[in-house]
């Protein structure tokens, strides 16, 4: 079909219909319906948008570059070219793993003794045999007994250059079986909770074998103890708050995280991770958990569509995440408004508790868990006002602000 028929069929023009196309203007109600009359489909099929969580992706990205992103057109691109925008998303994401790993290997050569150790081996074989071969070369004659000590000397020594060197190749290496190629231990854990989309069914079950669950996850090295770490934890919420009691609660309490915690008389971090680790059958609306330390690094991330927490640079500190730190122990509860096209609301259950014993005169170690809920009902107060990452954040007003946004990103391009 022609776009002015449809626009003369729907009884607008055609330009208008073009801007539509473009995601320029945003159509409901009336004409939403009789666009899908017109061109037979359902409306459902007209009011799905790109993927949130690929536009999140999208708008990191550009913090990697300078001004030269069109951000207020991230939607449009994603729209009308889904694949170059996948591909967009997953550069970003091997830039940032990249980035991390270089970070790494940096630090590796800067403090590492067992480096530096390696390489005084090789630069002292490679000076000794410098010294004798010097020696034999040299104008003054030497009798056969000399000659022989110091060939059996370079022999010696060139024995140690090829084992040191060895030694140190093997260190300098990655080895297959320790790390994905590409992707950091963290994310290889994450990876691996999200092909059953963070419910750990098999450790359900009290008596699981949580040695042999871990190891058949396939994970090694740093990705293997970290991916122990958090089925440990798993293991530990699931023996306080039994999922068949947990489940009828949750449901009859409309997920209140207060009322749970009351029942099961449990810490409230605790009720946090379990209802992120909700099985996603249906049954149950999705939720995000993050867990973050005192320096704001995130130490756990379960995604959840619209509401991304940035791979590089600084997140928003009026996340509730945050918040929770200046008030320790305090649970706190706050819907927030993100500045994405569809104006998304979430409602937040944060709270930042002590890890380990306190003692005096020694920096408290905090680790603030928060739950993320989206489109939760309207709540009486208005929705406090966050953002991702200040460079693609379109709030200019905001007082938080580290630095400005991307030219061209504004609230009524945003919003």
């Amino acid at each position: 079909m022609r776009q002015a028929a449809v626009a003369e069929a729907a009884g607008i023009s055609a330009s208008y219909l073009n801007l539509i196309e473009h995601n320029r203007r945003r159509i409901a109600g009336k004409l939403l319906s009789d666009l899908a009359r017109i061109l037979g489909v359902d409306p459902s099929l007209l009011t799905e948008g790109a993927d949130s969580d690929l536009l999140d992706q999208m708008r990191s990205a550009a913090t990697f570059t300078g001004d030269m992103v069109e951000i207020a057109r991230t939607e449009e691109l994603a729209a009308r070219y889904p694949g170059w925008s996948q591909l967009i998303a997953m550069q970003a994401r091997r830039l940032s793993v990249l980035e991390e790993r270089v970070r790494a290997l940096q630090d590796r050569m800067t403090h590492d003794p067992q480096l530096a150790d390696a390489l005084h081996d090789v630069i002292s074989a490679v000076t000794s045999i410098r010294s004798s071969a010097s020696i034999l070369v040299g104008q003054e004659e030497l009798d056969a007994d000399w000659q022989s000590r110091f060939h059996q000397n370079i022999h010696a020594d060139s024995v140690r250059l090829a084992a040191s060197s060895e030694a140190l190749i093997t260190y300098l290496e990655v080895p297959s079986m320790e790390q994905d190629v590409g992707t950091s231990p963290s994310e290889q854990v994450e990876r691996q909770l999200g092909k059953t989309a963070y419910h750990l069914a098999p450790l359900e079950d009290p008596s699981a074998d949580l040695a042999r669950f871990v190891t058949a996850s396939g994970l090694k090295g740093a990705a293997l103890q970290l991916y122990e770490r958090v089925a440990k934890q798993y293991q530990a919420d699931v023996a306080a708050i039994p999922l068949a009691d947990f489940e009828p609660l949750c449901i009859a309490s409309q997920y209140d995280p207060f009322t749970i915690a009351d029942h099961f008389d449990v810490s409230l971090d605790t009720v946090l991770r379990r209802l992120a680790s909700l099985p996603s059958d249906g049954q149950h609306p999705p939720m995000g958990l993050m867990i973050c330390d005192n320096s704001g690094t995130a130490l756990f991330a379960k995604p959840v569509p619209g509401f991304t927490l940035p791979r590089s640079g600084g997140a928003c500190p009026l996340w509730p995440i945050f918040g929770a730190f200046s008030r320790p122990a305090q649970p706190i509860r706050q819907e927030v408004l993100v500045p994405d096209a569809a104006a998304s609301r979430f409602l937040c259950h944060a709270i930042a508790l002590p890890v380990g014993t306190s003692r005096f005169d020694a920096t408290p170690v905090l680790h603030s868990t928060a739950l993320i809920m989206p489109d939760p009902p309207q709540a009486a107060a208005d929705p406090i006002e966050v953002g991702v990452s200040c460079r693609i954040c379109p709030r200019s007003a905001c007082q938080s602000r580290r630095e400005p946004a991307i030219e061209g990103v504004t609230n009524q391009s945003v919003l």
